[in-house]
């Protein structure tokens, strides 16, 4: 993975229900870490007539046409061909849990992963996570 290659030191602050720590760190697993963005992967054939896209400006903007699939939209920002940033909202529910996720990932400088999810008899949690690249 090109993060892997690029090696950069990161600037890492995870939040927990409202707890907060920093940390500077060499992430080894890319692949791990960006996971989130990954799993929000709508390109497969099962999902081709799943999303209505929508070109904005320089967004093009891929929106769920049901409520049961995970990913829920996909904003991609372009300049010159160049990925700018991308945008992610997921969101799964069922009888035990609820999880609401945003995305954002700005390539080479920073990525945001923040998830509220509400577990049947074990409550809230909020999370977020923010790397910035050195």
């Amino acid at each position: 993975m090109r993060l892997t290659k690029l090696n950069h030191l990161t600037n890492k602050t995870v939040t927990h229900n409202g707890i907060t720590e920093t940390k500077k760190v060499h992430i080894s697993n890319w692949g791990l870490e960006l996971s989130s963005f990954s799993e929000s992967d709508i390109n497969k054939p099962a999902w081709r007539d799943s999303y209505n896209i929508q070109t904005n400006g320089a967004s093009i903007i891929y929106r769920a046409k049901t409520i049961d699939l995970k990913t829920q939209l996909i904003v991609i920002n372009k300049q010159a061909d160049k990925v700018k940033w991308i945008l992610i909202y997921n969101r799964t529910e069922n009888i035990l849990y609820q999880t609401n996720e945003k995305l954002s990932y700005f390539p080479d400088s920073l990525y945001i992963i923040q998830k509220y999810q509400k577990v049947r008899l074990l409550g809230a949690n909020t999370y977020t996570i923010k790397g910035t690249l050195n």
